[in-house]
């Protein structure tokens, strides 16, 4: 079944089930007429969010990846209930034989053990210290974690043995874990970063239904700020003809919010995700879609994504050094040239220490 042609579902980011690459049967939905349409589409417009247990053997996750400004990261969950159209991450569903459309956005894996995980991966004899990027993959902050609290689990074990780290997110629920974030950031052990796609209420609401509007994560950055955590803001994904005209205007709400660094990446469209955003573009913006990817295309050597390291976040061509040209201008004026937060410290990390059946007599 493909998603094109379907209407758009609120509070979701996909219209249907696309596949994913790995899928041995595609299920099709045929109308026989028995079933009320009223009925049927009060159904569709509401899938429900599950959330499933997992049980992690592992959570550090090594990156060799060159363009890549970290060398471990943590996803305290799998999918995510934001259910941003253009989620590079959605293809990874596909490798648990579900949809990259809803099935990404509905069902949530929760690694509920990371926490104790991480706590024993730290205490390896050997473990070398090094800053681990949260939440990379699918947001550490997303609806759930209100609730389940994995991610507040995951920081007290780095704020006790001291481990660096830095996450990005969409979300304000990140105001909740000031009271462990500040005292880290004192040591200089953690940096934030919040992704802002745009100001517009109403498109970020089509774009990425259930994260926190422009204002929160602006009002979070500020307050985040004013209780000394380092914070960046990325404007992240910059999508042509949709939301590029709003760099300016993003890094000086973020400057006057408190950022005191900025960055950007272009949209990227892996495997499923190409697919569903085109059906995103042809449910919400079917008088530009056109124009969208073929600009895309431009900037990815006539495809809609080309993978290559060095390129993947920057594109090429003429739209692309244009916009290279314009975020450093950007940067100069609202004053972000040349900061930097500080370095993280990893001399002071204290590895926790694994259980012994002696207990702490010793």
């Amino acid at each position: 079944m493909t998603t094109r042609g379907r209407p758009g579902i609120k509070g979701r980011g996909s219209t249907g089930y696309l596949p994913g690459r790995f899928a041995v049967t595609t299920p099709e939905t045929v109308d026989d007429g028995w079933h009320d349409a009223d009925t049927e589409g009060d159904i569709a417009s509401a899938p429900q969010t599950q959330v499933i247990e997992e049980v992690a053997r592992s959570v550090i996750t090594r990156n060799q990846s060159p363009d890549i400004p970290f060398d471990q990261s943590l996803n305290p969950y799998r999918g995510c209930e934001h259910g941003c159209s253009y989620c590079f991450a959605r293809p990874s569903h596909a490798y648990l034989d579900l949809s990259p459309g809803l099935d990404f956005e509905t069902k949530i894996f929760a690694k509920t053990n990371a926490a104790d995980v991480l706590r024993r991966e730290l205490s390896k004899r050997g473990y070398e210290p090094k800053p681990i990027s949260l939440g990379i993959n699918t947001d550490a902050y997303q609806p759930t974690e209100r609730r389940l609290q994995l991610t507040r689990r995951i920081i007290e074990v780095l704020a006790e043995t001291k481990h660096p780290f830095s996450l990005i997110t969409k979300n304000a629920l990140i105001e909740r874990d000031v009271d462990l974030l500040a005292p880290m950031a004192r040591e200089n052990l953690v940096h934030v970063y919040f992704s802002i796609t745009t100001l517009d209420n109403g498109l970020s609401s089509r774009l990425e239904p259930r994260a926190s509007a422009p204002h929160s994560r602006l009002r979070a950055v500020k307050r985040l700020g004013e209780a000394g955590i380092p914070v960046g803001v990325m404007f992240a994904p910059v999508i042509p003809w949709v939301n590029d005209h709003e760099l300016e205007a993003v890094l000086d709400a973020a400057r006057d919010a408190g950022a005191t660094a900025a960055g950007y990446v272009l949209l990227r469209l892996p495997h499923e995700v190409a697919p569903l955003f085109r059906d995103w573009l042809q449910t919400h913006l079917p008088d530009r879609a056109a124009h969208v990817m073929s600009t895309i295309q431009q900037l990815r050597g006539g495809k809609d994504y080309d993978s290559r390291f060095g390129t993947r976040l920057r594109g090429e061509g003429v739209y692309a050094n244009l916009l290279a040209r314009r975020f450093a201008l950007a940067l100069k004026r609202s004053g972000f040239e040349g900061r930097r937060h500080p370095p993280f410290d990893c001399t002071r990390f204290v590895a926790p220490r694994e259980p012994s059946p002696q207990g702490e007599l010793f």
